[in-house]
C-alpha cells in the first residue's frame, strides 16, 4: 500500500470521529434516558464506533512516514484510546459487568466479531526499542553474573520433591527393562532366522508372497489417487486452500519487506524532522526576535499612554500567573482591561473574609432550596442515566480541528516523499519564540512603567503603591518517604532483585497466542435473564484495556479512570499466568514477582519488609511500565493459615502492600496483577479492597475448545487431516483447561510421532487415553467459583440490577421512602 492509501485510511478516520464527536457534544446537553437497555445500547454502539476509529488509526499511525502527520495522528490515536477506555468504564457502571455482549449492535452495523477485538498499537514497542534492548542487555548480563558466581555444586544439591523423584526412577527403571527385552527379542529372532535359513521355499510359496505384495501395493496407490483426486475437486470448488498457496507468496513477502523500509524511513524522517526544529528555531531566534521584541515593546508602551489618556493614570502591569502582556494584546480597549483587573482586585477583596453572616445566607439559602423541594415548589431534576464526563474529548476536538485546518485540504504535490514541512515548524516554533520572548519584555516593561510612574508622581508626592503578591499558604507539608536506598545505583537495585528472584525476564508470549472464540449467545443469554459465562476471548479483551492500553500510553494511563491492581481468579491451567507474561511482552514491562511462595524467607522481619517494598516499587517506577505479579493471590488473605504453609507466612504482605499500593498515581505505570486458583479461602472484604478489578477466567467453551486442539496441535508440530476428528475432541474435553490440553499434546506429539505422521496421520482416539487420566474442572467448582464472584461489590450490583431494585428505587426520594415503606 502507497502513502497516498494510508492518508486516506486516516482522512477516512477522521471523517468519522467528526460525526461521532458532533453526536457526543450536541449544541444542547441531552435528556438523561430512563430505560437502562437504550442507555446501553446508545453506549455501546458508540463503544463500538470508536473502536473502527482505532483500529483505523493504529494502522495509519504505523505506516505514514510523514513526521508532522504521525505527531496529529499519535495525538488524535492517544485521545481514541482513551475514550474508548472511558466507554468501557461507562458500561462496567450501568450494566454491573466486566464483559459485555454486542451480538446485535454488530448486526447493526454489519459487523464481524473480528471487528471488536482490541488492537495493540506498535509504538508501545517500537519507540522504546533502544530503552527496551538496554534493559535486556542490563539483565542479560545480571543473570550471566550469577552464573559465574554460582556454586557449581549448588544444582547436585537441588532438592526434588517425591513426585519428581518418583519420575526419575520410573524412567530409569523402564529404560533398563526396555533395553533387556531389545536384547531378548534380538536374540529370538537370530535363532528364527538359522532355523528358517535351513528350509526350503518352493515355488507355490513365491507366487503366494508376491500376489500379497501386489494386492497391498494396489491397494495403496489406489487410495492414494482417491485422496489427490478428492483434494483437486476441492480446491476446484474453493473449500479448501491450494498447499502450494499456503506458503507466503511473492506478494505477502513484498509487503512485508515495504513495512520493514517504511519503518527505516520513519526513523530516518524523524531525526531529519528533530535536527530541522533545532535548526529552524535558533534561526527564527536570531533573525526575528529582535524585531519581535521591539514591536512588543512599542505596543506596550502605546498600551501605557492609552490608558493614561484613558483614565489619567498609569495602569498596573499584569501579573505572569494573570498571563502577563498577552492580556494587553488581547482585542479590547484599555478601559475594559482596566474594568477587568479591578474587578479580578474586587473579586480577591471579596473571598478573603467570610464571616459567620455569609455562612449564615448560605445555610439559609441552602435550607430555602430543601424546603422548597418539600413543598414540591422546585422542579426536580430530571431522573435517568447521563454520561460522565470526559477527560478525552476535548483533546479529540483539538486534533480534529489540527486536521480540518491544516491537513485536510492540504496540497501535497511537490512533497512526493513525505518529508517535514518547514513552514509548519515556523508556525509553530514562532509561537513558542513569542512566548519565551514576552516574559523577557514583561521584565523590562514592568521596570519602565514603574519609573514612568515615578516621574508622573514625583509632582504629586505620592509614590505608586506596588502590588504586593499574596504569600502562598503552605498549610500543613506532608511528610515525604524516607528514600532508603538514596546512596544506591539503579543497576546496583536491579541486581539484588534478581539475585533475590523478585525481577524476572517474562516468557515471550502475545496477547493473541491466548486462544479463544467469542461468545454468539451472550446477548441472547442475557436476554433470558441467564447471566452466561464469558469466554477466553472476552477476557483476553478485557486484560487489552484494563492493563495494555494504560501501560503503554503515558497519557492514556494519566487521563483514563485509574486501575491499580487487577486480579484474575479462575481455576489451574486457565492461563493465568501467561496473561500475565503476555500484559509484559505487550508493552515492554518488567515483571516484578511478590508471590507468598517466592518472598518465603527473604528480607525478614519489618524492616526486611519495608526495604523489599520500597526497593520492587522505587525501581518499577524508574523502569516504567512495570507488572508486579502476585501469584497464588488468595494466600495473602487467607480466612485460616494451613498448617502446612504457616512456616512460610504467606499473609505478610497483607497490611503493607495495600498502603504502598495507595502512592501510585496517574503517571506512574505500575499495575498489581494478582492471579487466585482458589478465592474461597480468602477473605473476601479484604481481597476486594485490594483489588478495583476481578475478572473471572471460566473453563473454556465448545468454540474456544475447537480453537485451541487445532492451533496448539499446529503449533507442536501435528497435522490436522480429516482423519484428525476435532469436533469429537472438542465435545469430550468439555471442563478441561488449556493447561491440560497443552499437556495431552505434548505427550503425543513426541518427535517419533511427529515423523510417522506421513503415513499415519494423527486420530482422535491418541488423545483420548491420557486426556482421560487428568482431573477436569467439574460443573460444582465453577459454580462455586461463579456464587464466589456474586459476592464481590459487582457481583452483588448485578444481582440487585437483575432483581430490579436498582431501578425502583433510584427515583424515588424524600417522604416518598417513607410513604413507600408504610404501604
Amino acid at each position: 500500500m502507497s502513502q497516498r492509501t494510508y492518508n486516506k485510511l486516516w482522512a477516512g478516520a477522521q471523517v468519522e470521529l467528526s460525526s461521532l464527536l458532533t453526536q457526543e457534544l450536541p449544541p444542547q446537553p441531552l435528556r438523561p434516558e430512563r430505560d437502562r437497555v437504550v442507555f446501553f445500547q446508545r453506549v455501546a454502539t458508540l463503544y463500538v464506533r470508536y473502536l473502527q476509529i482505532f483500529r483505523q488509526l493504529v494502522e495509519a499511525h504505523d505506516q505514514v512516514v510523514h513526521p508532522q502527520k504521525r505527531s496529529v495522528i499519535r495525538m488524535i490515536l492517544d485521545g481514541v484510546m482513551g475514550r474508548v477506555l472511558e466507554l468501557k468504564n461507562e458500561m462496567v457502571e450501568k450494566e454491573f459487568s466486566e464483559y459485555h455482549y454486542m451480538d446485535d449492535v454488530l448486526q447493526d452495523l454489519k459487523l464481524t466479531p473480528e471487528a471488536i477485538e482490541i488492537p495493540i498499537p506498535r509504538y508501545f514497542l517500537s519507540e522504546r526499542s533502544k530503552e527496551i534492548q538496554e534493559r535486556k542487555v542490563m539483565l542479560t548480563n545480571i543473570f550471566n553474573i550469577m552464573d559465574v558466581t554460582e556454586d557449581p555444586n549448588s544444582l547436585l544439591t537441588r532438592s526434588l520433591s517425591q513426585e519428581e523423584a518418583i519420575k526419575i526412577i520410573q524412567v530409569a527403571e523402564r529404560a533398563r527393562q526396555g533395553r533387556l527385552r531389545a536384547k531378548l527379542i534380538g536374540e529370538i529372532h537370530r535363532v528364527m532366522d538359522r532355523q528358517w535359513g535351513t528350509k526350503d521355499t518352493g515355488p507355490d510359496d513365491i507366487e503366494l508372497a508376491v500376489v500379497c505384495i501386489q494386492r497391498v501395493w494396489r491397494g495403496y496407490i489406489q487410495r492414494k489417487r482417491t485422496k489427490r483426486a478428492r483434494e483437486e475437486e476441492l480446491i476446484f470448488l474453493g473449500m479448501i486452500m491450494d498447499p502450494n498457496h499456503q506458503q507466503p507468496c511473492p506478494a505477502t513477502l513484498t509487503t512485508l519487506a515495504n513495512k520493514v523500509c517504511t519503518r527505516t524511513k520513519q526513523e530516518e524522517y524523524e531525526e531529519d524532522y528533530q535536527k530541522s526544529i533545532v535548526a529552524i528555531t535558533n534561526k527564527l531566534r536570531v533573525v526575528e526576535g529582535p524585531e519581535m521584541m521591539e514591536t512588543m515593546k512599542e505596543q506596550i508602551r502605546q498600551w501605557f499612554i492609552e490608558c493614561h489618556d484613558a483614565t489619567g493614570s498609569f495602569p498596573d502591569y499584569p501579573d505572569e500567573e494573570e498571563g502577563g502582556s498577552a492580556l494587553i494584546f488581547a482585542e479590547k480597549t484599555p478601559q475594559q482591561l482596566m474594568e477587568e483587573i479591578a474587578a479580578k482586585e474586587e473579586e480577591e477583596a471579596n473571598d478573603k473574609p467570610k464571616g459567620k453572616e455569609e455562612k449564615k445566607d448560605k445555610g439559609k439559602k441552602d435550607k430555602g432550596k430543601k424546603d422548597k423541594g418539600k413543598d414540591g415548589q422546585e422542579e426536580e431534576e430530571e431522573a435517568g442515566l447521563k454520561m460522565l464526563p470526559s477527560a478525552f474529548l476535548s483533546d479529540l476536538e483539538v486534533g480534529n480541528k489540527t486536521f480540518e485546518d491544516v491537513w485536510q485540504n492540504r496540497s501535497e504535490s511537490t512533497n512526493f516523499s513525505q518529508r517535514h514541512e518547514a513552514e509548519l515548524i515556523k508556525e509553530e516554533k514562532r509561537k513558542e519564540i513569542e512566548a519565551e520572548i514576552r516574559l523577557k519584555v514583561d521584565e523590562l516593561m514592568r521596570q519602565e512603567l514603574a519609573n514612568w510612574k515615578l516621574v508622573v508622581d514625583k509632582d504629586k508626592g505620592t509614590r505608586g503603591n506596588p502590588k504586593k503578591k499574596k504569600a502562598s499558604k503552605s498549610g500543613k507539608k506532608k511528610k515525604k518517604d524516607k528514600d532508603l536506598t538514596a546512596d544506591r545505583s539503579l543497576e546496583s537495585l536491579c541486581q539484588e532483585l534478581v539475585e533475590q528472584g523478585l525481577l524476572k525476564k517474562a516468557d515471550n508470549v502475545k496477547l493473541q497466542d491466548y486462544l479463544g472464540d467469542y461468545s454468539y449467545l451472550g446477548t441472547t443469554l442475557r436476554q433470558h435473564d441467564i447471566e452466561p459465562m464469558p469466554t477466553l476471548s472476552d477476557v483476553r479483551q478485557v486484560l487489552a484495556l484494563y492493563a495494555v492500553l494504560p501501560l503503554g500510553s503515558q497519557v492514556v494511563h494519566e487521563k483514563a479512570p485509574l486501575i491499580k491492581a487487577i486480579l484474575l481468579a479462575g481455576p489451574a491451567g486457565v492461563g493465568k499466568k501467561m496473561l500475565v507474561h503476555a500484559i509484559c511482552q505487550e508493552t515492554g514491562a518488567n515483571l516484578f514477582d511478590l508471590s507468598p511462595l517466592n518472598i518465603a524467607g527473604k528480607y525478614p522481619g519489618k524492616s526486611g519488609l519495608a526495604m523489599m517494598l520500597h526497593m520492587v516499587f522505587k525501581v518499577a517506577r524508574l523502569m516504567q511500565p512495570s507488572v508486579i505479579w502476585i501469584g497464588d493471590a488468595e494466600k495473602m488473605f487467607y480466612k485460616k493459615v494451613p498448617k502446612e504453609e504457616k512456616e512460610l507466612d504467606p499473609k505478610r504482605l497483607k497490611k503493607d502492600l495495600p498502603k504502598v499500593l495507595k502512592s501510585i498515581k496517574g503517571e506512574d505505570r505500575v499495575l498489581v496483577v494478582g492471579t487466585a486458583k482458589d478465592p474461597l479461602s480468602a477473605d473476601i472484604k479484604s481481597l476486594c479492597k485490594m483489588y478495583s478489578k476481578i475478572i473471572l477466567i471460566p473453563r473454556p467453551d465448545y468454540g474456544s475448545r475447537y480453537i485451541m486442539w487445532e492451533q496448539l496441535i499446529r503449533k507442536n508440530g501435528g497435522e490436522v487431516t480429516k482423519a484428525l476428528d476435532l469436533s469429537s475432541l472438542a465435545k469430550i474435553s468439555d471442563g478441561y483447561t488449556p493447561g491440560h490440553l497443552v499437556q495431552v499434546i505434548r505427550s503425543i506429539l513426541t518427535e517419533r510421532r511427529i515423523l510417522q505422521q506421513a503415513r499415519r496421520p494423527l486420530t482422535a482416539a491418541e488423545f483420548v487415553a491420557p486426556l482421560a487420566k487428568i482431573d477436569p474442572v467439574f460443573q460444582n467448582e465453577e459454580e462455586a467459583l461463579k456464587n464466589w464472584y456474586a459476592k464481590t461489590p459487582l457481583g452483588k450490583k448485578r444481582a440487585k440490577a437483575a432483581t430490579g431494585k436498582d431501578e425502583e428505587e433510584a427515583p424515588v426520594k424524600g417522604k416518598d421512602v417513607k410513604k413507600k415503606g408504610k404501604k
